[in-house]
């Protein structure tokens, strides 16, 4: 398996032809000798525990998404998926009020095998089951039986939360998973599934079932939580990103998002954008494991350059740096392209230690990108397409009624978040 390849999960579920339909047969490629079918039915997906000599192991947990899915009674929440970038934020499956969530049967799977990536034990950590991602994407007309590899990797952090239904107008609480996903280029990019059916074969010794086990994994059983930063996933791109992978594509949910975006906030009512801005922006600097904390967004006459002000913490306690987030946010039209001049600008009025944030509905071009990073200023651009999918997300997880009714939440908060100080404050909060 590669990650983005697309499999065939058929209604039929049998597993004897390698191809269905043109593509991989997913109960084939999954198959093991003696075994039950591994499925996909529902969220959160544990194989079966078997017995073996050293304890009794889940083979693995394997996770299902379905976009499709975003905002009904089932799924009423976005899952984040970033595998390139080592990481992915999955919701559990608790949906009702003054329920315990921790009782909800994927939960309790995915809360166990945390406790278990927690443990300091080698030996014992060894026995942890690997979490497996795929999300359903769309085939054609098609927008069930296609599910998408997204790698493997583990628990690195589960989040108690409450989210929002809109449907039945409640609220619940729910466990928020982030998951740290794996590099495979020791593997040449390829899952092995024999690895899985070794966990699952009862008559192997743990240490039996590392035959075919990535190298990664082995270099975190070794290591623990203090490895994860050497065993995740980065994939190394172009610098540079051309516009049309900036712009969303026409017809689009992200395309209607945006628009709605650009729409809600009609001049003279553009600086207000600025609030969802910082949202965005925290959101992304959140993503990596910082803490984020918002300061205000600066009053529409004010002439000192930033839009938003918010600090980035990393660290904890007496071993934490806080770093000024200095923003500028621009709700120009999804067409439009940033110049050169309005980067430099944001970059001139930086000091040291601070770090810039560029939020646009529209797109930077090539040659902006290549003065940010051979003059290696410390901005974070973020794109029309990126506030697309970033807003899309913040309604979803945040439980409102829909798209305009986020933003008009967060718009209500405008003026009691406008504020006239020096960025510095931040720091002595």
């Amino acid at each position: 398996m590669r990650i983005g390849e697309i499999f065939r999960y058929a209604a039929d579920r049998a597993p004897s032809s390698e191809v269905v339909d043109g593509y991989p047969n997913f109960f084939f490629h999954t198959a093991t000798p003696n075994s039950r079918r591994v499925m996909l039915e529902r969220g959160i997906n544990p194989i079966a525990n078997v017995i073996g000599a050293d304890g009794t192991r889940t083979p693995a947990i394997v996770l299902s998404s379905s976009p499709h899915r975003i905002g009904n009674e089932q799924t009423p929440w976005q899952d984040f998926f970033n595998s390139d970038e080592g990481y992915v934020r999955y919701f559990g499956d608790a949906k009702i009020a003054g329920v315990d969530p921790a009782k909800a049967p994927g939960n309790s799977a995915m809360l166990a095998a945390k406790l278990q990536h927690d443990i300091m034990d080698r030996s014992l950590r060894k026995l942890a089951p690997p979490i497996l991602l795929f999300r359903r994407v769309r085939v054609r007309d098609k927008i069930k039986g296609y599910p998408a590899f997204q790698g493997f990797g583990v628990i690195e952090r589960a989040e108690l939360i409450a989210q929002y239904d809109a449907r039945n107008n409640c609220s619940f609480p729910n466990y928020a998973y982030d998951i740290a996903i794996f590099d495979m280029s020791a593997e040449n990019e390829e899952f092995d599934w024999r690895w899985i059916s070794d966990r699952r074969d009862p008559d192997r010794s743990i240490n039996q079932t590392e035959r075919f086990a990535p190298r990664a994994w082995k270099d975190w059983v070794s290591g623990g939580t203090a490895a994860l930063g050497r065993v995740k996933r980065r994939v190394t791109k172009l610098l540079t990103t051309p516009i049309v992978h900036q712009r969303t594509i026409a017809g689009s949910r992200e395309a209607s998002a945006l628009q709605t975006i650009y729409d809600f906030y009609p001049s003279p009512k553009k600086h207000r954008f600025e609030l969802l801005a910082a949202r965005i922006a925290g959101r992304i600097l959140q993503s990596e494991g910082g803490h984020f904390r918002m300061g205000w967004v600066t009053p529409p006459s004010s002439d000192g350059g930033a839009d938003f002000v918010g600090r980035l913490d990393i660290g904890s306690d007496f071993s934490k740096v806080k770093q000024i987030v200095f923003g500028q946010a621009k709700c120009e039209a999804p067409s439009s392209t940033t110049s050169g001049q309005d980067i430099a600008r944001t970059v001139a009025r930086l000091r040291r230690g601070w770090i810039g944030v560029y939020v646009t509905l529209g797109a930077f071009s090539e040659a902006v990108q290549r003065e940010v990073i051979d003059d290696e200023y410390p901005i974070l651009l973020i794109h029309g397409g990126r506030v697309a999918r970033e807003v899309i997300a913040l309604a979803a997880e945040f439980g409102h009624g829909g798209l305009k009714e986020y933003i008009a939440s967060v718009d209500a908060e405008y003026d009691r978040s406008v504020s006239n100080r020096r960025p510095e404050e931040i720091l002595r909060e």
